[in-house]
């Protein structure tokens, strides 16, 4: 787990990282793509050819956000040897959290079926997102709806086990509303798929809003019994938007843990 002293230390070698944000430059443009449910964005640097993919999902309590508010994710990525890709999927209430899963399955095998074209490896792709999407790759990353997923990178959320959130007094304001029938909970709860088989290497990070540490480190101690490779951040001195939207900026702490973590699954 990397604790309140890791942080310090790696807010410290996060200057050392092989390119920051700034030094990328401008905010590369993505080639936009329909997937079929929605669309998606590739960021690829120029003369790409078999680099390791993030795959992101991005938050907004399943009822907001769009692929583009991605900040300086694309342009860091790039510029220290990856594809990035962001996606959009259909909206609350438009289509319930069951809809939104499968969607990201969608565009994740559309991603792995033609990745190659666009200078990325298939068979290194990493999936991450931040609050409702990182429920969501989650969700899909542990029940086996995203085949040959190279690593998770989880991001905030309390959304792990519906029904243990519900014991705990943590199914108020957006998750009562979302998650209104408990009969559903088992099937939308990432907790329900990880007994009983050993998972990608997934990194979990949490920040200081209510109860992401809590849910957080429950969530880790079940996914490390059964043999997974397990990173915890404690990015409690991050708001739940600041984990996210820092990410890629010079000096960020998280961003250094993710780019170690990266290297080890993605080399």
């Amino acid at each position: 787990m990397v604790d309140r002293r890791g942080f310090i230390i790696l807010v410290s070698l996060a200057a050392l990282l092989p390119a920051s944000a700034s030094a990328a430059g401008r905010q590369p443009v993505p080639q936009t793509i329909d997937y079929g449910p929605a669309k998606l964005d590739i960021y690829a640097p120029d003369g790409a050819k078999n680099l390791p993919v993030v795959f992101f999902v991005h938050g907004g309590a399943w009822r907001l956000g769009k692929r583009s508010q991605v900040g300086a994710k694309p342009a860091f990525l790039l510029a220290n040897g990856f594809v990035f890709v962001s996606i959009d999927y259909r909206m609350l209430p438009e289509a319930d959290v069951a809809t939104q899963a499968s969607d990201v399955e969608k565009a994740y095998a559309y991603v792995r079926a033609n990745i190659a074209q666009h200078g990325g490896d298939p068979n290194r792709i990493v999936g991450m997102g931040h609050s409702a999407g990182c429920h969501l790759i989650a969700l899909t990353g542990m029940r086996g709806g995203l085949p040959s997923v190279a690593a998770l990178i989880l991001d905030d959320t309390r959304a792990y086990d519906l029904a243990a959130l519900s014991r705990n007094g943590g199914m108020v304001r957006a998750y009562a509303r979302v998650f209104s029938d408990p009969s559903q909970w088992a099937a939308l709860s990432p907790a329900s798929y990880v007994d009983g088989k050993k998972h990608p290497p997934t990194f979990i990070a949490y920040s200081g809003a209510s109860g992401r540490g809590e849910e957080s480190k429950a969530f880790a101690e079940r996914l490390g019994a059964t043999g997974t490779k397990v990173t915890l951040f404690d990015g409690s001195a991050y708001t739940h938007m600041s984990i996210n939207r820092d990410f890629g900026e010079d000096g960020d702490a998280l961003t250094a843990a993710v780019m170690a973590f990266l290297k080890a699954a993605v080399p």
